[in-house]
């Protein structure tokens, strides 16, 4: 007789912001696919219903939950709604985030579009754990992944604002690791270079053939990532396999970085 492999997450309760499309999609869908209650957060309600839907048509648990990352009162409500909905908080992924102006120099960047980029992805995230460990920390312990990206641990010419917002979700990542490692609460950040998402597709054009292969040029393995593998790591990095990993920053750029 076969027995099917014991799925990683079963009953566990995992938050994760951004979840609409791209990788906060890819990651919801391969978290319930391991048997967790996934509350999936996004501004777009259309389309995060949708998500949400077609993992629990494929048997999976998951709630949509509508949310402003710049908006401080909505993280608080976000969190308290997840945890009445499935009763804790076991881990999150904060990976909403806005892509911002590319190609200018820093002295003319906007400021409006400077003040945006940080107030949804470095506030953002940092109120998001705000939220987030007291949680975890009533049930003792939990793991957090936040969305970084290689603009957050090297530089890029044209990219000031967005690199600042990265780099910044980098140094509370790892601030807030040491911080709470000895509650049980992990912190660890991700940092992807082009992804096939929309956000690539508005920023690097990756949907028009010559595009895609220019960018895919600039990473040594001679492609772009896939949304699915950033969910793998993020999933290895939620996972017992990674009990020993906190304070990290995981590059997934296929070289580009080295």
């Amino acid at each position: 007789m076969t027995t099917s492999a014991p799925r990683r997450f079963e009953d566990k309760v995992v938050l994760i912001t951004g979840a609409s499309s791209g990788i906060g999609e890819a990651t919801a869908r391969a978290f319930a696919a391991e048997g967790a209650n996934v509350f999936l957060v996004a501004r777009r309600a259309d389309k995060g219903e949708s998500v949400a839907s077609s993992i629990r048509d494929a048997g999976g648990s998951a709630v949509f939950h509508q949310a402003d990352m710049a908006q401080r009162l909505q993280i608080a409500d976000m969190v308290k709604a997840c945890v009445e909905q499935f009763g804790g908080l076991d881990i999150a992924f904060n990976n909403a985030g806005i892509d911002g102006v590319f190609g200018l120099h820093t002295t003319e960047h906007p400021e409006d579009v400077w003040d945006e980029l940080l107030a949804i992805n470095l506030t953002g995230v940092w109120m998001c754990m705000r939220h987030e460990i007291p949680e975890m920390l009533r049930q003792g312990g939990g793991s957090i992944i936040n969305m970084a990206s290689m603009a957050g641990v090297k530089g890029f010419p044209g990219s000031s604002g967005y690199a600042a917002s990265k780099f910044g979700v980098v140094g509370i990542t790892k601030a807030a690791a040491l911080e709470f490692a000895p509650q049980g609460i992990r912190v660890n950040a991700v940092c992807p270079a082009v992804i096939r998402s929309d956000m690539a597709e508005r920023v690097f054009g990756t949907e028009d053939a010559e595009k895609e292969a220019t960018a895919a040029a600039w990473h040594p393995i001679g492609r772009i990532g896939e949304a699915s593998e950033v969910a793998d790591v993020v999933l290895w990095l939620a996972s017992d396999q990674a009990s020993f990993v906190t304070a990290e920053t995981i590059k997934i750029d296929g070289g580009l970085g080295a």
